[in-house]
């Protein structure tokens, strides 16, 4: 690190300035601060160790001046003359540590690297948010259907917001990724985004997972415990599953959204929290209300601005475009052309799985893909033919024509299959002529 070691005496001066480039940092020395001053405009500094008491300006003065220049300079205090007042006006004026002379070289380069870490979790952070953003920017949800057009205008509308929001739709539809798009684009963003899979929560874990617990509040509660409501302070927590709370925890869930404060297991004390709540759901909570299933008043507490991603087979035109992305995804460094009957086939299929079985569809397609083109020869034959039952389980009310017709024809899925839509290969497993395989899928094809 670049470091400024500022004081008029020349002993002390020195000799840290050197213990400091011994230690691997880059380290200029200054009489004055109005001489460090002077070469701010040449160097900056990460850390300045500047003496209380010099000629000209003082450590305060100086070290006033130093945060008017640049926030981010870490300044440590050192004074023969240590009062509680002077330690109060140094850290008020922004000093990160201060110290009483003489003092132990080896203890300040210990404060030093404190600082060093610091500032490399700070870049750390910088950096991992500017690789964040741009990942869950607005653009980031695939789709340019009406449905999806709407959607986005309503996520503009409440994401800087602190609106609670419910997020509905089937599994596999984006539910998770919606949410990171409104945390990272709301004024919460540097805050943390805390999720909670409600499914998952047994109901004994549950009040201390969300709500803490303390020291010996239960068997085995060793020590005290914050809760993912505390740990979401001044962020967004995510409670997704919502509908698999039990009821009795609703009554306590409503109680912290309403009151903004939450209490531990095993104490009465409460611990306010300021967070904003998104939470999702693949049931129609409403049918869950009529049904005596969940509360009607924690529905309209968490259904302020419900937001409602239509699965794809509503959406199919979005299909080639998810396509063409996710491909992308899986193959960075190179790029893959996608056959047009491919494209014409995925749109055909209704994709129960929605947007997570897309996903995972193209990153097989990726790697089975030869000559950087995917082609209809490795689509599975559930996509291909969706309309057929691979299957044959029941033999009610069927002849034994039918019966012979429907085993042949999941034999022939089945052998196409395992042969990855190889048809030479399918008819060789099946022990037929390839002539006599392809008429016989021409048939239900």
């Amino acid at each position: 690190m670049k470091i400024f070691v500022v004081d008029d005496e020349r002993i002390i001066r020195v000799t840290l300035a050197d213990d400091l480039r011994d230690a691997g940092h880059q380290v200029i020395e200054f009489a004055n601060a109005n001489a460090a001053m002077m070469h701010l405009k040449e160097v900056e500094p990460d850390i300045v160790i500047t003496d209380l008491k010099m000629p000209g300006l003082s450590g305060i003065e100086f070290l006033e001046k130093l945060k008017e220049h640049n926030q981010n300079i870490y300044v440590i205090l050192m004074t023969a003359f240590s009062t509680v007042s002077t330690a109060v006006e140094a850290m008020k004026s922004g000093a990160y540590d201060y110290v009483r002379k003489p003092f132990d070289n080896n203890k300040l380069l210990i404060t030093v690297k404190r600082i060093e870490e610091l500032i490399r979790v700070k870049n750390e952070n910088i950096f991992l948010r500017s690789e964040i953003q741009p990942k869950f920017n607005f653009s980031s949800f695939v789709g340019s259907t009406p449905k999806v057009k709407e959607m986005f205008e309503h996520i503009k509308i409440v994401a800087d917001k602190d609106t609670s929001v419910l997020i509905t739709g089937e599994t596999g539809t984006g539910k998770e990724l919606l949410t990171k798009i409104i945390h990272f684009n709301s004024n919460r963003r540097n805050n943390p985004l805390i999720k909670v899979s409600c499914a998952i929560l047994s109901r004994e874990i549950f009040e201390s997972e969300l709500f803490g617990h303390e020291k010996g509040a239960f068997t085995g509660a060793e020590k005290a415990h914050k809760g993912r409501f505390e740990h979401a302070n001044k962020g967004t927590i995510y409670l997704d599953d919502i509908d698999d709370v039990p009821l009795d925890m609703q009554v306590k869930l409503l109680r912290v959204l309403e009151e903004r404060e939450i209490e531990r297991v095993g104490s009465v004390e409460p611990v306010k929290i300021d967070i904003r709540v998104i939470a999702s759901t693949k049931k129609n909570l409403l049918q869950l209300v009529e049904q005596g299933k969940f509360r009607e008043d924690l529905y309209y507490r968490l259904n302020v601005f419900p937001i409602n991603i239509p699965p794809l087979r509503e959406r199919t035109s979005d299909i080639i475009e998810m396509t063409k992305y996710f491909v992308k995804v899986f193959s960075p460094k190179e790029e893959i052309n996608i056959d047009i009957a491919v494209l014409d086939i995925l749109t055909r299929y209704p994709f129960p799985g929605n947007a997570r079985e897309l996903r995972n569809l193209c990153e097989r397609l990726v790697l089975l893909s030869k000559d950087c083109i995917i082609g209809t020869s490795i689509i599975p034959p559930d996509i291909k033919y969706p309309q057929e039952n691979i299957s044959c389980t029941s033999f009610e009310d069927k002849t034994l024509n039918e019966i012979m017709v429907e085993v042949e024809h999941n034999a022939i899925l089945n052998a196409l299959e395992k042969c990855n839509g190889n048809k030479a290969q399918a008819a060789k497993l099946l022990g037929v002529p390839a002539s006599t395989l392809k008429t016989k899928i021409s048939k239900f094809s």
